[in-house]
């Protein structure tokens, strides 16, 4: 590996960039900026990945504490797609999950929250239509300001998980443990407080930021993390992708076992919500509650 090419993955990583081919390397939720096949290509910065595992290779020298970005390497539809080398030797110890029961073709369906943009209560009334199960991760603030809302995703059997106070990269936490857990504890106290119970144990690292210390120490707090295998740039309000777009970009990313990562913010996936849902069960998919993966 020379040292250009060392020197080009670094920065993506620290710029969090989309590093990958389409087609078959997938970072955390966006994958619009690829444009040439096996090539970074964002603020100038070229270097040749057709040779992941040189990549990988780059990643894996990591120390248990460097912050690494969640990224998925996808196979096409209906095949599965595959962890990041780096991490595959500890995602199982660490309680780290990004698929399901990949022997069977069901989907485990989940949302991220940042903040409301209007759409939840739609996104609850196609679950409820649909009979789909999902999970919704939420921030501190979250609670705080739509209570009725995560009330309602509790009444309907969804899962509310944790997804942190203040939504920092929790690697970056790992030196301090009281500042780490406060961020796990501030979540489960607003959330106890509104609901009388105590918080589902499944956690969603902010920005898919992590690293082996980070998940070691999130397991010892009792969780599973719950990264993902398929995502889309869906997140930007102001910069929506079509509906059809959506439509042949979630229905193509499904795959047996998959953990998929929606934004509610998205009026686009609120709109398709229903039409997917119904594409996929028709194709034969189930989705499962994620207090369904397999142990």
């Amino acid at each position: 590996m020379n040292k250009s090419l060392k020197s080009t993955i670094a920065l993506a990583l620290t710029l969090n960039l989309t590093a990958f081919s389409p087609s078959k390397y997938v970072n955390a939720a966006s994958d619009e900026a690829a444009q040439t096949e096996g090539y970074f290509e964002e603020t100038g910065v070229f270097g040749d990945i057709s040779d992941i595992d040189n990549i990988r290779e780059i990643f894996s020298s990591f120390s248990d504490e460097d912050e690494l970005n969640w990224y998925y390497v996808g196979k096409g539809k209906d095949k599965i797609a595959e962890c990041p080398k780096e991490s595959a030797g500890f995602l199982k110890e660490t309680s780290s999950y990004y698929l399901g029961d990949t022997s069977k073709k069901v989907l485990y369906l989940t949302f991220d929250e940042g903040y409301e943009n209007g759409n939840t209560g739609k996104i609850l009334d196609i679950l409820k239509e649909y009979k789909v199960p999902a999970a919704f991760f939420v921030v501190k603030p979250y609670i705080d300001k739509e209570p009725e809302l995560v009330k309602r995703m509790v009444d309907e059997g969804h899962i509310v998980g944790n997804h942190t106070v203040h939504h920092p990269s929790i690697a970056q936490k790992v030196h301090d443990k009281e500042k780490f857990n406060s961020e796990f504890s501030g979540v489960e106290s607003a959330y106890k407080d509104l609901v009388g119970q105590d918080m589902p144990k499944f956690f969603r690292p902010p920005m898919g930021k992590y690293s082996k210390k980070s998940l070691q120490m999130t397991k010892d707090l009792g969780y599973n993390t719950i990264f993902w295998s398929f995502a889309y740039k869906d997140w930007l309000v102001n910069d929506q992708p079509s509906e059809s777009y959506a439509v042949e970009k979630i229905c193509k990313g499904a795959h047996p076992g998959s953990i998929m990562l929606l934004h509610a913010v998205s009026n686009t996936n609120t709109k398709v919500l229903g039409t997917v849902l119904k594409t996929l069960q028709d194709e034969g998919y189930e989705f499962k509650s994620l207090n369904e993966l397999p142990q």
